[in-house]
């Protein structure tokens, strides 16, 4: 699979050139592509709802922490 051309840094990545964000980029209706910009050949891909569901329950704060 080819890695997408437009990745787009957070905005909570303090701006500049650093390598501490993470990056988004979305090839489609249906596929959105995560990286850290410290490792840009790693990315994980995913759809858009389940990411939904994930930001929602960490900005609301009813992210479970895992189990052991």
């Amino acid at each position: 699979m080819t890695a997408p051309a437009n990745w787009q840094k957070s905005s909570f990545s303090g701006g500049g050139e650093g390598n501490d964000c993470l990056e988004l980029a979305a090839t489609g209706a249906r596929s959105i592509h995560l990286r850290e910009s410290d490792t840009p050949t790693t990315h994980l891909t995913t759809a858009p709802a389940p990411l939904a569901h994930l930001l929602h329950h960490i900005k609301s704060g009813t992210l479970a922490a895992p189990t052991t």
